[in-house]
């Protein structure tokens, strides 16, 4: 009998009775235990995370930034309920701190009192960083922690963001105001430097002027020097003219008794000397201003005056035929008269700058004066007012002692002056040096100033100055300077999709096992009839492979119409997973032929050895080395990467690769199978007795 009729005849016994049928009903839906039914179980679960409650603890108090109110909890709070990310609930933070403790919330975030005062200290002294609080609880559930932290990833990006954005705009706007500030800049410079040239010319002009004050304060340093030294003659002379009025007084005090009679006879020439006197002295007085200028002309009167006494000598002592009794005090006052006119050309020469000392001169010649003046107007009575005369002498010299007085203080002062003038002198000399150095160092301001202001303009022509639409397109691109552009070929729908071709050939592989426990791995009669090994072989593993068939298309219409699975190549896929099927049949077959009871342990052993290292969920390379070796050795690594590629697209390299490996494991399973349908045409004694039973 053939291989297929053997098959058939496996087949149809399921046909025979209720419990036969319900067990084929059973071998045919098992896969969607395992298939449909965990796909469906978590199908897409980051569709669904709007159920999954969370707490929200907004404490955040908001802040004030630059005339702005900032609300950074509350902003985050309105993005996170609009999101559809989660069953938000706002809370307070001793509950939220309870629900997540004992599971009411999968987790919390919290957004402290100070989150907005910190984000907006980034344009303050004194920049801080904020930080969102999260608290999870991975007894309640440990995926849900690993999806918040994805979440709040990107919370927290969005929020970084956010607040760069403000901050950036915040220095674009600095820009602005910098590039502003250094135009004005630029034109103070400009300015500046017509005002540092301005400055530099008037320097210059300082220092010639100081040149020729240094030349005066030299001229006048020498002129105090010879002026001291007139002072000092002046002192001198004026003292002598003290001494003689004294002697002057005291004779005419001893002689007044005897100049009587004289002064009764020569009251007349008396009277003109005195008005000469007097005269002299009120010119004296009205030139004193202009004393300097018209000294000569002072020292000419004096001169004049002498020589009239020196006259009156004359004619009456030196006539010998009248001899005058009064020629001994004529003498004396026509010496005195040349003393008095050579003092004078000193005075007219020494004391044109001391208006202080001449003011009290004056005062002592208005008083000469106004004696002489007297004496003049007495003449006629001389004899009559000699005793006034005398007191006026006495006067005299008493005012001829203070000129003596004023004379010395007058050269005390000069003595001062003429050390000030040396100082002055000394002091111009070193602000003359000073103002050429000012001169020099502002002929170099004159240039710095001049690359200042160029400077500043080119400056501020680098500086940029935008406007509100540039400066906001520049920090929306600084602010987020680098974005995920994500160009997904190929792309999973959902997660359930994602996982599919890991959980099919569980599902066919768990099939084919159930059905080796209801079907033996070789046809018992072709066994006892004594049938050719190959044949024995496919009788055992058709059945299954048709089963599996079935298997195959329920499950598969199941995901595509029931759950909505899309396949890139649906009846690629489908006919691969034949092929899928009829590789297990065949390991599961071999294993269970040549093991007997212990190949069904071996064959859920290799089963847990596949899911391990075929890397279904997270890539192999993260696996520990073991199942890295493992791995290319193994039908349903290849198995899932063919359907990855048949299911959501791409290259069918690794389909055609994974159907090149199936088929040979599927000849050698049956070959082997074979082999060990040879063996068992032998009967031993562990045949007739083994040692297990399944």
């Amino acid at each position: 009998m053939r291989s297929p009729r053997l098959a058939a005849l496996e087949l149809r016994r399921f046909g025979r009775g209720k419990l036969p049928r319900a067990a084929l009903v059973a071998l045919l839906v098992l896969p969607l235990l395992y298939g449909a039914l965990y796909l469906w179980s978590f199908w897409d679960p980051y569709g669904r995370l709007d159920r999954i409650p969370v707490a929200l603890v907004n404490d955040d108090e908001g802040a004030g930034a630059d005339g702005k109110r900032i609300t950074a909890g509350d902003d985050i709070a309105e993005g996170l309920r609009d999101s559809g990310t989660f069953d938000w609930r706002e809370v307070s933070a001793d509950e939220a701190r309870r629900g997540v403790e004992d599971g009411t919330y999968y987790l919390s975030l919290t957004m402290p009192a100070d989150f907005s005062r910190r984000i907006a200290s980034s344009s303050g002294d004194s920049p801080e960083t904020s930080a969102l609080q999260v608290r999870t609880n991975d007894a309640n559930n440990y995926i849900v922690g690993q999806i918040s932290r994805t979440v709040f990833g990107e919370v927290r990006r969005a929020a970084s963001t956010k607040t760069s954005r403000s901050f950036l705009d915040r220095i674009f706007v600095s820009f602005s105001d910098i590039h502003g500030e250094t135009v004005k800049a630029a034109e103070g410079a400009d300015k500046l430097s017509g005002g540092i040239g301005k400055a530099e010319k008037g320097s210059k002009d300082l220092a010639d002027g100081l040149a020729d004050a240094r030349k005066g304060s030299g001229k006048l340093s020498k002129g105090l020097k010879d002026l001291h030294e007139g002072a000092g003659d002046l002192e001198d002379g004026s003292r002598k003219v003290a001494d003689g009025t004294r002697r002057l007084a005291d004779e005419v005090n001893a002689v007044d008794a005897e100049v009587g009679p004289f002064l009764e006879k020569n009251e007349k020439a008396i009277g003109d000397t005195a008005r000469f006197v007097a005269d002299s002295a009120g010119r004296l007085r009205a030139d004193l201003d202009s004393l300097e200028e018209e000294a000569p002309a002072a020292v000419q009167d004096a001169r004049a005056a002498s020589d009239t006494v020196d006259g009156i000598h004359k004619a009456r002592c030196e006539d010998p035929v009248l001899p005058d009794p009064a020629c001994p005090d004529l003498k004396k006052a026509k010496d005195a008269a040349a003393t008095a006119a050579d003092v004078a050309g000193d005075v007219g020469s020494l004391v044109t700058g001391h208006r202080d000392d001449l003011r009290k001169l004056d005062t002592h010649l208005a008083t000469l004066e106004k004696q002489a003046r007297t004496l003049a107007d007495r003449a006629p009575h001389l004899s009559e007012d000699l005793d006034d005369a005398v007191t006026r002498i006495n006067k005299l010299d008493a005012g001829a002692g203070k000129v003596a007085a004023g004379a010395k203080k007058l050269n005390k002062g000069l003595g001062t002056a003429e050390t000030g003038a040396a100082d002055l002198d000394k002091g111009v000399g070193e602000l003359k040096t000073g103002a050429d150095d000012l001169n020099g160092g502002l002929y170099k301001l004159v240039d710095g100033s001049g690359e200042l202001a160029g400077g500043l303009h080119d400056g501020a022509g680098k500086i940029p100055d935008y406007d509100e639409r540039d400066r906001d397109r520049r920090t929306e691109v600084m602010a987020d300077p680098v974005r995920l552009v994500s160009h997904d070929l190929h792309k999973a729908p959902d997660y359930g999709t994602g996982f599919a071709p890991y959980f099919i050939p569980l599902s066919l592989w768990v099939g084919a096992m159930v059905a080796y426990m209801l079907i033996a791995p070789m046809n018992r009669r072709a066994l006892a009839a004594g049938a050719s090994a190959w044949r024995i072989a496919l009788a055992g593993w058709l059945p299954v492979v048709a089963i599996g068939v079935l298997q195959t298309l329920a499950l598969m219409a199941v995901l595509h119409w029931a759950l909505g699975l899309q396949m890139a190549r649906a009846a690629g896929t489908v006919g691969f997973l034949c092929l899928v099927t009829a590789c297990f049949a065949a390991i599961v077959q071999w294993l269970n032929a040549r093991f007997g009871a212990a190949g069904r342990i071996l064959v859920l052993a290799l089963l847990m050895l596949q899911l391990t290292s075929a890397g279904g969920t997270y890539p192999v390379q993260t696996s520990p080395g073991f199942f890295n070796a493992l791995h290319p050795f193994l039908p349903m690594s290849h198995v899932v990467g063919a359907l990855r590629r048949l299911i959501t697209g791409g290259g069918l390299g690794p389909v055609w690769q994974a159907c090149a490996v199936l088929a040979a494991f599927t000849a050698g399973a049956l070959a082997l199978t074979a082999l060990s349908a040879r063996r068992r045409q032998v009967w031993t004694m562990d045949r007739l007795h083994p040692e297990l039973t399944l």
